[in-house]
């Protein structure tokens, strides 16, 4: 859910080209704090897919090599991140095994933001840079998602049900997603 600062309502814009000078702004704010808690810092997310029409949210997926909450929770809230409490945003399932994570949001007046932190190596962290990976190789795919989630966003832009909905949908892309990695020898950089 939504802090009190931030939007429940869903509007999903074409690519902006801002976009990833945003996310590099937001990952080098959290080198500085994290330094070498992070293994990687990945802009993933439909805003890291240029072409795709996404929500301005950026998605920045922190790799760490493994999940110390309280710890995590100190550095972001440190920078001003607050740590969303939902317990989708604790756990996802991911191949049908779970995985933990955190996700945290911007300080209240910044730049729209999810920082999802994942362990380096979980099958979590796999799912969103294929995610990304294959949606900059196939542009047909590319053009279908954003077109579908513009559509979705219009007739339902309550962020709670544009997301229910949208997941499923995205266990179909990922499917296609899985062959073409597996086609194209495709690996984590």
């Amino acid at each position: 859910m939504p802090f009190a600062d931030e939007s429940v309502s869903v509007a999903v814009v074409g690519y902006r080209l801002e976009w990833p000078a945003a996310f590099e702004a937001l990952a080098a704010q959290i080198r500085a704090a994290l330094g070498d808690e992070a293994a990687a810092i990945d802009h993933v997310g439909s805003t890291s897919v240029p072409g795709l029409a996404a929500k301005d949210c950026i998605d920045v997926q922190v790799r760490v090599p493994s999940i110390d909450e309280e710890r995590l929770v100190a550095l972001f809230s440190g920078i001003g991140f607050r740590c969303r409490p939902e317990p989708w945003n604790r756990a996802e399932v991911t191949g049908g095994r779970e995985y933990r994570k955190l996700v945290f949001a911007p300080p209240v007046g910044a730049r729209i933001a999810n920082v999802h932190v994942r362990e380096h190596g979980g099958g979590n962290s796999r799912f969103a840079l294929l995610f990304r990976d294959y949606l900059r190789s196939d542009c047909d795919a590319r053009q279908a998602w954003g077109a579908f989630k513009q559509r979705l966003a219009v007739s339902v832009p309550n962020l709670l049900d544009y997301g229910q909905i949208k997941s499923p949908a995205t266990e179909i892309l990922m499917a296609a997603a899985e062959r073409w990695a597996a086609e194209a020898g495709w690996r984590i950089s």
